[in-house]
């Protein structure tokens, strides 16, 4: 696709909004406030973002101490990011069948404004669907790419299944019990598919993807292609804390705590506050091109 100035800037197809259009400047409406600053972040390290292993959580008492990998199949994720940057090239028309404003819609295509209050825009571009129990949401899914609910529906059972074990571990750890609240959410719970696309921003210093924010969940799972996320750690400069950027870990997923669990837990666990930031060169699926699993009790 060319810009105004006919240089090729994205691969994606026209579309209404400026991250779709590949403008060769950001427009006013996406330009965020002094209130968000500072941008600047700590660079990722392995001491400031924390890499633990879970597949032991299923072992015995002892066993359980020691922590290992998630066990999702390194192809079922690269499937996952493949069909979704997929989905984004889309020519507009194809995309378009799934727009809507109706945010209880059980699957939408959109862009983003911060709550219809200042009108700030986000240079993001996304897809959301329901996605438990699957046999009732999958047929509302895309069906181009063609391998779309096939992939995306692997990846989303194997990290329904991740999702109880943590939640199991926590409520465990609270004396609550592994299953106080995993059978409520296998019965009663909500998963939230939300396919994030962050195109390429002629000026990633001005606009963001995501704002500062943290999540309604009990927990999001994340996957992204490539560094873009980051996240406030209130332990840093003394009281002050300070923005860092998390590390791409290949096959590693990023687990937020949500809100929901931060007032279970009575504020032992707390949710993550974290936003999105933009690159100028490369489009990103997932965490600034994320795909991002939303377990929430309703």
């Amino acid at each position: 696709m060319e810009t105004e100035k006919g240089e090729s800037s994205s691969t994606f197809k026209m579309g209404n909004s400026a991250q779709e259009r590949s403008l060769p400047y950001v427009p006013n409406c996406y330009a965020v406030p002094p209130s968000y600053e500072p941008r600047d972040a700590l660079d990722s390290n392995s001491e400031t973002i924390p890499t633990i292993d879970i597949s032991r959580l299923k072992g015995s008492n002892d066993e359980r101490r020691v922590i290992v990998n998630h066990g999702i199949n390194q192809n079922i994720l690269d499937d996952a990011l493949t069909v979704a940057h997929g989905f984004f090239e889309l020519p507009a028309k194809e995309k378009k069948k799934f727009m809507s404003n109706d945010v209880y819609a059980p699957i939408r295509y959109t862009t983003s404004l911060k709550d219809g209050l200042d009108k700030i825009q986000f240079w993001r571009i996304f897809l959301k669907h329901y996605a438990h129990p699957l046999h009732r949401w999958i047929h509302l899914w895309p069906q181009n790419p063609p391998e779309y609910r096939e992939k995306m529906g692997k990846f989303c059972e194997e990290v329904r299944s991740l999702s109880l074990e943590i939640m199991r571990a926590i409520t465990e750890s609270l004396g609550l019990g592994r299953d106080y609240l995993s059978s409520r959410m296998d019965k009663n719970g909500m998963q939230v598919m939300a396919v994030n696309c962050y195109p390429p921003c002629p000026d990633p210093k001005t606009a963001l993807g995501l704002p500062p924010h943290s999540d309604y969940s009990c927990i999001t799972i994340l996957l992204q292609n490539l560094i873009g996320l980051e996240i406030f750690d209130l332990s840093a400069h003394g009281s002050s804390g300070r923005w860092v950027l998390v590390p791409e870990v290949k096959g590693a997923l990023k687990v937020h705590i949500g809100d929901h669990v931060e007032v279970l837990s009575n504020g032992l666990y707390k949710s993550v506050v974290h936003k999105v930031t933009l690159n100028e060169e490369k489009t990103r699926i997932s965490s600034r091109a994320c795909i991002v699993w939303v377990w929430t009790t309703r």
